[in-house]
């Protein structure tokens, strides 16, 4: 573990540690600032090498923001039975506390469809939270995986009904139900006309519909006469 973290350390980048902290100002973790494919590529080297991977990242005493990223692609990565890998999303869902690095994970878990309808059994529990990262980690799971036609319905219907005051949590909802516009847009329609949804989340999903190239001017205009006042 500790030869990890001194390779860390080594790809230290001070001009990006300074521009993601000020686009994810939600850590409290220290960040050393290293991108993204950087990190993706490490954490396949690590497990091409045979290193000790499942020991770094069963291990929850961690210090850095990179850490936990690291932790996320190394598991999204490995090459384990998918009943194993939901045990080490498991662990690792409570050391997310960043947009980012929800974000990140759950597409990177690149989900097969014999493994969806487990996955979506494991991702229900978390949608009904009350931390505001296990809720995220839900919603982008469901972004990523079930804007199809056997579960739209069901993500709807969850998505009506998530009730969590975080920020990344309304942004979240938001941003899924501008996506369902894209592909199922008289399904948002009518999420839009009859909701529980809270003014911010409504008029941010609306938002983000109107700023969409693959919304026509007519969508739009009528999403424009509908925005809560």
């Amino acid at each position: 573990m500790e030869k990890i973290l001194d390779k860390l350390l080594e790809l230290k980048d001070e001009e990006y540690k300074k521009f993601n902290k000020k686009i994810c100002p939600d850590t409290n973790r220290e960040m050393i600032g290293i991108r993204i494919p950087v990190l993706r590529k490490l954490a396949k080297d690590i497990i091409k090498n045979e290193y000790d991977w499942k020991e770094f990242v069963e291990n929850d005493e961690i210090k850095y923001f990179e850490e936990v990223l690291l932790q996320g692609f190394i598991i999204a990565y490995s090459k384990i039975d998918f009943n194993e890998k939901l045990d080490y999303i498991k662990l690792f869902i409570p050391r997310i506390d960043s947009w980012e690095i929800s974000d990140t994970f759950v597409p990177s878990l690149k989900i097969k469809e014999n493994n969806l309808d487990d996955y979506w059994n494991f991702i229900l529990p978390y949608c009904k939270s009350e931390k505001e990262f296990d809720v995220r980690f839900s919603i982008i799971s469901m972004l990523d995986y079930f804007i199809t036609d056997k579960y739209i319905d069901k993500v709807i219907k969850i998505l009506d009904n998530i009730k969590h005051e975080g920020y990344y949590v309304k942004m979240g909802v938001a941003w899924i139900i501008a996506e369902i516009g894209v592909k199922y847009n008289e399904k948002a329609i009518e999420l839009l006309k009859n909701n529980n949804l809270d003014k911010f989340t409504y008029n941010k999903a609306i938002q983000k519909m109107i700023e969409s190239y693959r919304i026509n001017d007519i969508q739009k205009d009528y999403l424009r006469k509908i925005k809560r006042k």
